[in-house]
């Protein structure tokens, strides 16, 4: 109810203003306005059309927009909705003007469609579809606006969805496997099994500590790595033949926390580990990636893998970055390259320059794409209403053209103010501001 009283009072406003726009033609015609009981009826009839026909035309809206939702703005969704826009404004006005000839001029129905004409149905028809016009670019300039700051929030809020999922996968998975080794070390040496135990309660408070971080230093993950493999050499003795840097190269690397003790934990799970059939893992650094490489002497009889380390990785990473994890298998070896990272962003890690120059790009060809839109539209708009201008001087007296000119001209105008950012009661950048002061709010919350 209150819905329906708030669109009345718009179609009342509606008709208000299209009243006075038809009142400043017959005065710019050099005609005078006398108040009286014909301009009130004059008056009564113009909001009658204006009511009547917004409140149809809404319904349509609602209808389509019900059917098709924010899909509705596309074009074969569009094509399907103007023209029920265009059948209900004639139904709309041949009722209309059904009620005033026969029930406020007391004429009969024979002598209402003797006198019916098509002409009589051109002014309120193009003053409805311009209406409509307008009406149609709000709700998508809303809409529009609207998707903008859901689509940050939804990308923002999946990706850390999806990281904090990742991070918390970590847990169940390290301690599952630390457990089976400490169930097999204890039946082969029970000594040996309390010092894992002391190990291990040490590495998983590590684990603990750095699961909740996005990033770590690569000299903390390697730190980390040595005291892993020491807990694991534990269980295999010698059997482990391990190598890593004795200082990182770049300082200021970094990496997603845990991701070495993954991999070097699958190398371990998948290969023959014996004092005849020794295995080799080394980790060094290339151009950009940290290397992590093992001999290939895969186990004749695997248990079901979880698949949960190496897609970890790369699922986190690709969160992350767009530098892609490399896996490399010949027939003595399996490597790995996990990206070194630098800078870190709220969703994406990358190097600083890339990262501004690829920025600065996408933004320049997305305003050149919105300019070169705004351009067409105006160039259409100058040859089209003039052309509409002519018509209407030779056809007709009555300014019609004054209508479209309108209309068209207020959407060139606000399609200008959006390409240049440029708002007369806001300022300029309003909607950026507010895009990034909700996005903030809802990362507080």
């Amino acid at each position: 109810m209150n819905n329906l009283l708030s669109e009345f009072l718009k179609a009342v406003t509606v008709g208000i203003a299209i009243y006075i726009v038809f009142l400043l033609i017959h005065l710019m015609g050099g005609n005078t306005i006398q108040f009286n009981s014909d301009l009130a009826l004059d008056f009564a009839i113009s909001m009658l059309y204006s009511v009547v026909l917004y409140m149809l035309n809404m319904q349509v809206f609602k209808f389509f927009f019900k059917k098709y939702k924010h899909h509705l703005y596309s074009f074969k969704h569009l094509v399907k909705a103007i023209p029920a826009s265009v059948f209900i404004t004639v139904i709309g006005v041949f009722f209309i003007r059904l009620f005033i000839i026969t029930v406020l001029y007391g004429k009969t129905l024979q002598f209402f469609f003797s006198q019916e004409e098509v002409i009589d149905y051109s002014i309120p028809l193009v003053v409805a579809l311009v209406c409509n016009a307008i009406f149609y670019f709000f709700f998508y300039y809303r809409y529009k606006k609207e998707r903008q700051v859901k689509e940050q929030k939804i990308i923002a809020g999946t990706a850390s969805a999806q990281f904090d999922a990742l991070k918390n996968q970590l847990d169940p998975h390290f301690l599952f496997n630390s457990l089976n080794v400490l169930t097999s070390l204890i039946e082969e040496n029970p000594l040996q099994a309390q010092k894992f135990t002391t190990s291990l309660s040490k590495v998983y408070r590590y684990v603990l500590e750095q699961k909740n971080k996005e990033l770590i230093s690569l000299s903390e993950e390697l730190a980390f790595a040595k005291t892993y493999m020491t807990l694991l050499k534990m269980r295999y003795e010698d059997s482990i033949v391990f190598k890593l840097p004795e200082a990182v190269a770049d300082p200021d690397a970094k990496v997603v926390p845990l991701a070495l003790q993954l991999l070097l934990e699958n190398a371990v799970k998948h290969n023959v580990v014996s004092g005849n059939h020794k295995l080799y893992i080394s980790i060094e650094e290339e151009a950009g990636y940290l290397v992590v490489r093992n001999n290939l002497q895969p186990k004749k009889v695997m248990a079901k893998s979880s698949g949960v380390g190496l897609i970890n990785i790369k699922q986190r990473y690709g969160l992350l970055t767009s530098r892609e994890v490399l896996i490399q298998q010949t027939e003595s070896e399996f490597i790995i390259k996990i990206p070194k990272l630098k800078h870190q962003l709220k969703s994406t890690v990358m190097n600083t320059e890339q990262y501004l120059s690829d920025k600065k790009y996408t933004m320049a060809k997305k305003h050149v794409e919105e300019l070169k839109g705004f351009y067409i539209n105006l160039s259409l708009y100058c040859i089209i209403i003039p052309g509409l201008a002519l018509l209407n001087y030779y056809t007709t007296s009555f300014p019609w053209a004054i209508f479209p000119a309108l209309g068209w001209g207020l959407g060139v105008f606000f399609h200008g103010m959006e390409v240049f950012g440029w708002n007369p009661f806001l300022g300029k950048d309003w909607e950026d501001r507010k895009i990034r002061e909700l996005m903030k709010k809802d990362q507080d919350r």
